[in-house]
């Protein structure tokens, strides 16, 4: 039995291993055919993988506002984006293997663009960063970019290409002109006020003295057409200063709630005189305007000043229309316009179909002594009086002009709700006090404190003097009884006229004061230190406005 068993298994044995080593073969090919069905489809995951990044590695790139490109030796496009595409005003597919020059750019951008990119391929590492111009083919505007291009490194570590990246910043741009420009009216504007102020002082000594010419002199003698001629060149010049205080955002403003339609209105047959014949004016008014806060003397030379603007645009004729409306700034607006606030505000648009302007003039328009006319037929300072009488009332003004296309001036003032007060009324006036009152005179320069005392001397007035503020409060906790009132300029070392009339009230609160000043509004307002009492008079003055101030000035204590 054991014998068969052991033969039988001796028999089997072959045919045993036979079949193991075919289920050995067949499962080692089972196995690989599962291991190559498996890699196959791993391959494919990946294939498909790597094609799903790509197009979403494509989506992110032309979606990017951002123009990405890359670029060979020779300046041909390699790869681009959608914005590169759109920038020169073509598809992406056509961009391939072409250059820059292909697409309109100016010779001399694309000879740059070139020469950067075979020195940053040739450099191998150094990357390259810059604020450079590109001219828009499809629009033919000028555009800033910031450009940074690094070279594109092969599979062997050398660089064929260039790897570049430009963002659009021509809005940054245009924003930091803008605030240069406005630092720069801002320190012309101090300049100008200064030596407004300086001038004034002078014009102050310069009108007192022809003053007391004037009254020494018989009527007829023939010395007094001199002085008269002096005297009148003394205002010539004074309404020079006005213009530059103007500009400066330093005149004295009476401001009233005004209805702007009516102002415009009333100028209406004026403004057609000075336009003539072959200049057509057109007015379109909004029916709800709202009012607005203003000086109405000032706000009728902003309208002269630009209607004499548009006239002398339109030497051969043409249109020039003013109209009036409400808008509303955005938020936006202020970031493109930092002088402007958002909000509803009540415009005045003035418009012209003149010769117009360059970017070049146009950034210069509101300088003071700026003017595009021939010598001795403009003084430049017109457009910049507007400028300073708009800020001044809290506005804003922009222009739009481009040559050959006429121009446009847009001005934004706040609305104001309240009533409406009849301009050109005047404050009864109130008889004075006796003569043989006290007035003690603050004035830091003694030539005007001299000129001033004789002026008041000469009507009777008792004159105290003090060059400093310091030194005229002493004199009033000294001698307050005996003072009835304090005329001081405003604008003094150490402590100025408005800081004196607070300090006088405090002692003496029926003390009148009466302010003179060269700088006016600027001074008055600065640090929101407005007087609340004071009444204000303005250098140069004549003799009469002076009397008619302090008289005023010292009824008020008497009645």
């Amino acid at each position: 039995m054991g014998s068969l068993l052991d033969g039988a298994v001796t028999y089997w044995y072959p045919t045993i291993a036979l079949v193991a080593l075919m289920f050995f073969l067949l499962g080692s090919g089972a196995a690989a055919l599962v291991l190559q069905r498996r890699h196959a489809a791993q391959v494919a995951g990946l294939q498909a993988a790597a094609g799903h990044y790509q197009r979403f590695l494509r989506q992110v790139i032309d979606t990017n506002p951002h123009l990405i490109f890359v670029k060979d030796m020779e300046g041909r496009y390699v790869l681009a984006n959608a914005a590169v595409a759109e920038f020169h005003g073509t598809t992406m597919e056509s961009l391939i293997g072409r250059r820059d020059s292909d697409f309109g750019l100016k010779d001399e951008e694309a000879e740059r663009f070139l020469r950067v990119d075979q020195e940053v391929i040739s450099s191998q590492r150094a990357a390259f960063i810059a604020e450079e111009p590109a001219t828009c083919a499809r629009t033919g505007e000028t555009r800033w970019f910031q450009t940074v291009k690094v070279p594109l490194l092969s599979a062997d570590g050398d660089a064929r290409q260039v790897l570049g990246v430009a963002t659009d910043i021509t809005e940054r741009k245009q924003l930091e002109e803008q605030f240069r420009q406005a630092h720069k009216m801002e320190a012309v504007g101090r300049l100008a006020g200064g030596v407004a102020h300086d001038i004034n002082n002078v014009l102050t000594i310069i009108r007192a003295q022809t003053e007391f010419l004037l009254a020494d002199l018989a009527a007829g003698d023939p010395r007094r057409k001199d002085v008269e001629e002096i005297q009148g060149a003394a205002d010539r010049a004074a309404a020079f200063t006005r213009q530059l205080l103007a500009f400066s955002r330093r005149q004295l403003l009476q401001p009233e709630v005004l209805d702007l339609n009516g102002i415009i209105q009333g100028m209406e047959m004026m403004v057609r005189r000075l336009m003539g014949e072959d200049v057509v004016l057109l007015t379109k008014l909004h029916p709800e305007l709202p009012r607005v806060w203003a000086d109405p003397g000032q706000l009728q030379q902003v309208i002269l000043n630009l209607a004499v603007n548009a006239r002398d645009a339109m030497p051969a004729g043409g249109t020039l229309l003013v109209e009036t409306g409400v808008v509303e700034l955005d938020e936006h607006y202020p970031r493109q316009h930092p002088s402007a606030k958002p909000g509803v505000h009540v415009v005045l648009v003035v418009t012209d179909t003149g010769c117009g302007m360059d970017g070049a003039t146009r950034s210069r328009i509101f300088e003071p002594f700026f003017t595009t006319k021939e010598p001795g037929k403009g003084t430049g300072l017109g457009l910049s009086t507007v400028y300073g009488i708009v800020k001044q009332s809290g506005g804003h003004i922009w222009v739009y002009s481009e040559v050959g296309r006429g121009t446009t001036f847009k001005l934004y003032f706040p609305p104001h709700y309240g009533a409406v007060r009849e301009s050109g009324t005047q404050p009864a006036q109130l008889p004075g006090i006796e003569a043989g009152a006290t007035i003690l005179l603050v004035e830091d320069e003694r030539p005007v404190r001299s000129a001033v005392r004789r002026l008041l001397e000469r009507q009777g007035y008792n004159v105290l003097e003090a060059g400093n503020g310091q030194d005229a409060l002493s004199l009033v906790t000294a001698r307050n009884t005996e003072i009835h009132l304090v005329l001081s300029d405003m604008v003094m070392p150490g402590m100025g006229g408005t800081e004196l009339a607070s300090r006088i009230r405090a002692v003496n609160p029926t003390l009148p004061v009466l302010l003179m000043t060269g700088y006016t509004e600027e001074a008055i307002t600065r640090a929101g230190d407005r007087p609340r009492d004071e009444r204000i008079i303005e250098k140069p003055f004549t003799l009469s406005t002076m009397l008619e101030k302090v008289s005023i000035a010292l009824a008020s204590r008497s009645g």
